[in-house]
């Protein structure tokens, strides 16, 4: 429950944003869980490839093009951008091999860490004030990871990977000057070259899968899609909310692949994994608390 106080419609706007983008990916496994037999990385390459031409149609219907090319005359202002590109793709790669190897709820623990990767990136790049609770948080999340170390043998690296790489996605996209929709063109056309040159390989090599039937044809433009409207709603988020914000509407994606996992994949969650996630969500509840306590003595004051 948010404390009364006026409210900020920018910021109204930005949590609607976020809502709309993490229950689409949270929905994510069962679109994925339809491309039997097609390999992550091929996935991945009509992911950028029709989400960026679906992004040339719209941005040609609603005549955005001036930011856009404003962005691309001055390529020393690319960095950032290349950057949250080549996280984001990363952290698509790394999502659909979850999803085809059965690992969902590694996934989900991973999207559930990332509230607080953005609470250690807040603090150790944004120089943003972290409360006692929230470091608490951090050090919950840590021994969980550490027990899974110990007792299993081996790192949740599935997690690990989604958590940094989105994490940072999101810092990165928080820093770049360009409005939502502009700002994801940008990141797909800047892979779009990569992507080509991927099924154009692909291709030469017999290994694609597109056109094989007209089903998978229609699914893998469909991810490209369905990849597009989820990060715009993001990226319209990121901009106009504080990171930890961003963080703890996050909680909604893993909560539905979590039980996606469980109830429809039936993925079998052991005593450990169990311990470590209901660490993390100890963690979540007290960064929650602490942010709560926060804006009440903010909207007090």
């Amino acid at each position: 429950m948010f404390p009364p106080g006026p409210r900020n419609p920018d910021a109204v706007k930005g949590v609607m944003f976020g809502l709309t983008a993490y229950t689409m990916w949270g929905c994510f496994p069962l679109f994925f869980a339809l491309f039997d037999g097609i390999p992550a990385f091929e996935i991945l390459i009509h992911r950028i490839l029709w989400s960026c031409l679906f992004l040339v149609g719209l941005i040609s219907v609603l005549r955005r093009w001036p930011p856009v090319v404003a962005a691309l005359v001055h390529p020393k202002r690319l960095g950032r951008v290349l950057a949250c590109a080549l996280l984001i793709a990363f952290n698509w790669g790394i999502y659909i091999y979850a999803v085809e190897s059965k690992q969902v709820l590694q996934a989900s623990l991973g999207y559930f860490l990332t509230p607080l990767v953005n609470v250690a990136l807040g603090m150790l790049v944004l120089r943003e004030i972290m409360a006692r609770l929230q470091l608490v948080a951090l050090g919950l999340a840590s021994l969980a990871i550490a027990i899974q170390f110990v007792m299993l043998g081996e790192l949740p690296w599935i997690s690990l990977l989604l958590g940094l790489s989105f994490g940072s996605y999101g810092l990165f996209r928080k820093q770049i000057p360009l409005d939502g929709l502009s700002g994801l063109f940008v990141e797909t056309l800047l892979l779009f070259p990569l992507a080509l040159m991927a099924l154009t390989w692909l291709s030469w090599q017999g290994e694609s899968h597109f056109s094989h039937d007209t089903f998978t044809s229609i699914l893998l433009m469909v991810s490209g899609v369905l990849t597009a409207l989820p990060l715009m709603a993001f990226a319209g988020a990121a901009r106009r909310l504080r990171l930890s914000t961003l963080g703890f509407l996050m909680y909604i994606n893993p909560s539905i692949q979590f039980l996606i996992a469980l109830l429809i994949f039936g993925e079998p969650l052991g005593m450990v994994q169990l311990a470590t996630f209901m660490m993390i969500w100890a963690g979540l509840a007290l960064y929650s608390w602490s942010s709560w306590q926060s804006r009440t003595r903010q909207a007090v004051s």
